[in-house]
């Protein structure tokens, strides 16, 4: 069944929705042992100066969705410009408790037991409620007109979400035109009509000199919604030069490399096929 979080009615904006943090309450009550820690965990990082269309909204929801599941755990966050007052924040996070090894459960009383089993039947559908919720709020806010992007500092804060994280297996999914506009470098040309063709190995020099790789603990990174730009819904006729996108995935690829991560796939803008787990 196709989740369908985006049709739902928006219940908070992002400007007055309390973070959610921790949202879903573990199942691991005295007597049982404490929770392990979670296998896998998905950091969404949702660039608010990139408004998406409703299918590329979809693609986003529906690869969150693949991976709100027993043994997972989950972060929303949210990145604009720090000159205006958008700065990057966890919107939500929450844990989906795995089942106990038979050896366990050998060891625990049948009502214990069937009570931390229904308690575990209900997380997956709590995890979907917190993060759809975060992810209309995240899309609500999004807008074409902020002046600048702060994607680079911007992800290496994200990032230490990602290094911080116990789980084995991290993926961070970047929802971002990746179109940095700061101090630090602009990759837009003809006042932001257009992407511009950069030097990778220039500009990933000047990423060094301002400190601004992060640390993505090994994580995989896949991007959605790269080269969009605030004018295409507007011109039909909106053309990327390829040697232009090509360019920009190089850097991008390179950053990563040098933050710790590995850039799985580069959406220009949708991912061709869903994120792998």
């Amino acid at each position: 069944m196709k989740w369908t979080l985006l049709a739902a009615p928006l219940l908070f904006s992002s400007s007055v929705m309390a973070a959610q943090l921790d949202a879903i309450r573990s199942c691991h009550e005295k007597p049982l042992p404490a929770p392990r820690a979670p296998e896998t965990e998905l950091i969404v990082a949702i660039d608010q100066t990139t408004p998406l269309s409703p299918s590329l909204k979809q693609m986003v929801a529906d690869n969150v969705k693949a991976y709100l599941q027993p043994g997972h755990a989950f972060s929303i966050a949210v990145f604009s410009a720090y000159t205006q007052g958008r700065y990057t924040e966890v919107l939500a996070s929450g844990r989906i408790e795995a089942a106990l090894p038979k050896a366990v459960r050998d060891d625990i009383s049948k009502p214990v037991l069937n009570k931390f089993e229904q308690c575990l039947g209900r997380q997956p559908a709590q995890a979907m409620q917190v993060a759809g919720t975060a992810l209309r709020s995240a899309f609500a806010e999004s807008s074409g007109s902020i002046a600048k992007s702060d994607v680079l500092a911007s992800l290496k804060a994200v990032s230490a979400l990602a290094a911080e994280s116990r789980a084995p297996q991290k993926i961070v999914l970047i929802v971002s035109d990746m179109l940095e506009n700061s101090s630090v470098g602009n990759f837009y040309a003809e006042q932001g009509k257009s992407v511009r063709k950069i030097d990778a190995g220039k500009e990933l020099r000047s990423v060094e000199d301002n400190k601004l790789l992060g640390n993505f603990g090994g994580a995989k990174v896949y991007v959605i919604g790269a080269g969009l730009l605030s004018v295409d819904a507007a011109n039909a006729k909106s053309y990327r030069d390829p040697k232009t996108m090509q360019a920009l995935a190089e850097f991008w690829s390179a950053y990563m490399q040098k933050s710790h991560a590995e850039l799985v796939e580069f959406g220009q803008p949708a991912l061709l096929r869903p994120m792998r787990q």
